[in-house]
């Protein structure tokens, strides 16, 4: 008898949980939202890390299968001096640009064949200009980059306005500013016809609470998905989770990368090259990663992946960022386990139907 109710017990549990996974299917997605359980993976976020293009033949592309994205970051930013670099705005986009995080030319990357089937991601910076954004002083870059976005056709963008918009302590953002710029950019590019294109509203993913997220929140209209950064604190976005589903929008775990705190909050080296600190990286921090995503099918929807050597690029010469070499392609023992997970068929790659599928969802 005891063996009939556990029985029952299960088969309800199954049929509850499939009736949820129905109904969840049945709901209207967002755009270039994949169907429930299913992730589009990324990888980023230079030239270096990303590979795959000539000159750039040590990177993600070159040792693991072709994923469904590659991230790569630009601004609107003109005159601002990082690391020897002055910001002419839409940087990275059509020429090679390094302003102390590795070189970045998206155009280099649309145009070779390797790149053909896979979505973009953008990390658009307002730093220091949000209010200028909002008060349209950068509306001829906005409409540049909405052209560009329409000349490359179909291929599905996602772009990240102000991300880590709660990133305080190095943004700086005006809440009220930042806010109005979102919606500038997203109204001046519909109003474009920029069709291609799903708008990101990313934290950093650790510190915020429920209240402040809905504080800086430009609105349903407006943003599309959901994001947050995945360091070292990654379990702490439960409030971005709660809010994202309360909203009925996907979330993009949109910079991902493999770091350590003691319980001091002291950063620890996480060098992926070194067999015993790639062994703790994937035992903990990934399998953390890959836990968040199984346990949020409704809602994860996306993950970008950071295969970069932190520490010889000049912008990140401080902790946190200076004790981690991310590169899994370092570590055989990482390799192999990557590839093991993400061949699941939940993680979709670049394919000639990724962006069908993405836009009739």
């Amino acid at each position: 008898m005891k063996i009939l109710s556990i029985l029952i017990v299960a088969i309800l549990f199954m049929a509850c949980q499939s009736t949820t996974k129905q109904k969840v299917e049945n709901e209207e997605r967002e755009k270039f939202e994949p169907a429930y359980g299913e992730c589009i993976l990324f990888a980023g976020q230079d030239l270096g890390a990303v590979g795959g293009v000539d000159g750039y033949t040590d990177g993600y592309m070159n040792y693991f299968d072709t994923p469904g994205g590659f991230t790569m970051y630009t601004n609107l930013r003109t005159g601002d001096v990082s690391y020897g670099n002055i910001y002419r705005g839409l940087d990275g986009i059509w020429d090679t640009d390094n302003w102390g995080s590795g070189d970045c030319n998206m155009s280099m990357q649309i145009n070779d064949l390797d790149f053909k089937h896979m979505a973009l991601a953008i990390g658009f910076e307002l730093v220091n200009h949000e209010k200028a954004v909002a008060r349209g002083e950068f509306d001829n870059m906005i409409d540049s980059l909405g052209n560009w976005f329409i000349d490359l056709g179909e291929r599905p963008v996602f772009l990240r306005i102000g991300y880590e918009f709660d990133g305080h302590e190095w943004n700086h953002y005006d809440r009220e500013s930042y806010i109005a710029a979102f919606k500038h950019i997203r109204v001046r590019l519909d109003s474009l016809g920029v069709e291609n294109v799903a708008y990101v509203w990313q934290s950093k993913g650790w510190g915020s609470d429920y209240d402040e997220l809905e504080n800086w929140y430009p609105g349903d209209e407006y943003v599309d998905w959901c994001g947050y950064s995945f360091f070292s604190r990654g379990e702490e976005a439960q409030p971005m989770l709660d809010f994202a589903r309360d909203r009925k929008k996907p979330v993009f775990i949109a910079e991902a990368t493999p770091m350590f705190d003691d319980e001091n909050g002291n950063t620890l080296e996480c060098d992926l090259d070194n067999p015993d600190q790639a062994k703790k990286a994937w035992d903990e921090w990934f399998t953390s990663l890959f836990k968040t995503i199984d346990k949020n099918p409704d809602i994860i929807k996306a993950v970008s992946y950071i295969n970069v050597n932190w520490r010889v690029q000049d912008m990140w010469q401080n902790p946190p960022f200076s004790m981690c070499d991310s590169r899994m392609q370092a570590s055989d023992y990482v390799s192999r386990y990557w590839q093991k997970e993400t061949s699941k068929e939940k993680y979709l790659k670049a394919s000639p139907m990724l962006w069908k599928n993405l836009r009739d969802n």
